[in-house]
């Protein structure tokens, strides 16, 4: 196989008046803004997954993706091949790192054992690469959800040799974190959930899954991991009801099972809308709640009601979560990850780098708006005025604690009115406009 894969040159910035969809418009990596380049604030990653492994069939119809590497037909020579092609890729894109499950990057084989096998040969060539590349992993985790004995479950199968076998697979998994230096570790729990409660032992999965945790955690203290751990939330698909619905229900299950010290969250667009949120709700819930650790990158369609990992043009919504990622301080261990796949008839191996070029552009862009929005400070001040009689009087009293339902029973009985002030949510929204039309003044 020759070592290049792709006829496609290294992607650079060339300004909002190119016309070339194989050039940046608004991402300039080594533009410095806050003492930081672009490319750190945004610190965007490559699914592995998607990028390297879909092949472009649905329900209705088998694959399309046209693949350079797609003839190799020895699953471990197939498996070197991409792993090449990932490096040359980021590489030529401008993105420094990359996001795999231990599935993606290895064929699975009978046997445990041997499948670790498969693994540490595919690991050895990444580490090879890393060492003349500054491409970087973001997060690793195990796919515990496609392979049939997952039917039930994993950590929350009811059966234990299932959850023996879960747990020795993250083990492997958390040691190749390790290894490559990820700086996350996700858990996505696919099929940790479930589609009828007349079978279903609730409260025993929910402890069992956090006895699972533990496990990982206290591992990971064994081995000297200490990357950063993450719950991705996500309300369905494929059970009809996952343990971490949403950002609200996972933090409330760390907290309950005494985790929360140890995890973050991995917030997704596509399951925030499958959820029935936005994406700046999620963000925004996990911020508030020290919770917000990374982001994968992408967007649902509203007019289809399952998980379409469309990549991200919204820039209304993208500026909305920059707004949220700038408020957090920045993604810290985090990053951008392109949870996304090319649609299915954007077969051509050089739609990859357009769609990935979009998405970078579309997040660079909304994090310049959001930082200026909360630099200007107009929105964050009408918020404040909002609740500005909490600042003195009655309000103040309520905040400090110094109120109890007498004492506001006794200020408010003899009051014959109460004015409100307007909410100003059109004003709002079409300032969210004005800059999202003016953003480079």
């Amino acid at each position: 196989m020759n070592k290049s894969f792709f006829e496609t040159s290294k992607i650079s910035y060339e300004g909002p008046k190119s016309k070339s969809p194989l050039a940046f418009k608004y991402y300039n990596p080594e533009e410095i803004v806050d003492g930081k380049k672009m490319s750190e604030h945004l610190r965007f990653s490559v699914a592995f997954w998607h990028t390297f492994n879909y092949g472009g069939s649905d329900p209705f119809g088998t694959d399309t993706m046209m693949r350079p590497w797609s003839k190799v037909s020895n699953p471990m020579d197939l498996a070197l091949a991409k792993i090449d092609a990932l490096f040359e890729f980021c590489e030529k894109l401008n993105v420094e790192y990359f996001c795999f499950h231990d599935r993606d990057i290895a064929p699975e084989e009978s046997t445990l054992r041997e499948t670790n096998k498969n693994l540490d040969i595919v690991v050895d060539h990444i580490k090879d690469h890393m060492k003349t590349s500054r491409v970087k992993v973001l997060w690793v985790t195990a796919n515990m959800f496609s392979n049939p004995r997952y039917v039930h479950g994993a950590a929350t199968s009811p059966n234990a040799d299932v959850f023996a076998y879960a747990a020795a697979q993250v083990k492997k998994a958390l040691e190749i974190a390790r290894e490559v230096g990820a700086q996350n570790y996700v858990f996505w729990g696919g099929r940790e959930g479930y589609d009828t409660l007349l079978n279903t032992d609730m409260e025993f999965e929910l402890e069992n899954m956090a006895r699972f945790l533990h496990m990982a955690v206290d591992y990971a203290k064994e081995i000297g991991f200490d990357g950063q751990f993450l719950l991705e939330p996500k309300p369905k698909e494929p059970t009809k009801h996952q343990y971490d619905f949403d950002a609200a229900s996972a933090i409330a299950f760390l907290q309950r099972y005494d985790l929360s010290d140890h995890f973050k969250l991995n917030i997704e667009a596509n399951h925030a809308t499958l959820a029935g949120h936005t994406f700046q709700h999620e963000l925004m819930y996990a911020r508030i709640n020290d919770k917000l650790g990374s982001i994968d990158a992408n967007q649902g369609d509203l007019l289809l009601g399952w998980d379409v990992d469309r990549f991200p043009t919204n820039l209304y919504e993208a500026t909305l979560a920059m707004h949220e990622v700038i408020k957090n301080g920045g993604l810290h261990k985090g990053g951008l990850n392109f949870d996304a796949k090319v649609r299915r008839a954007s077969f051509k191996t050089e739609d990859l780098f357009v769609v990935h070029v979009a998405g970078m552009d579309t997040f660079a862009a909304g994090w310049k708006i959001a930082h200026k929005i909360i630099k200007d400070g107009l929105v964050d001040k009408i918020v404040s005025d909002r609740y500005a009689s909490y600042q003195y009087g009655i309000g103040k009293e309520i905040v400090s604690g110094k109120a109890s339902f007498k004492t506001l029973e006794e200020y408010i009985i003899d009051k014959s009115e109460i004015l409100n002030d307007s909410g100003m949510q059109e004003y709002l929204e079409s300032l969210i406009n004005q800059y999202l039309l003016n953003y480079d003044d």
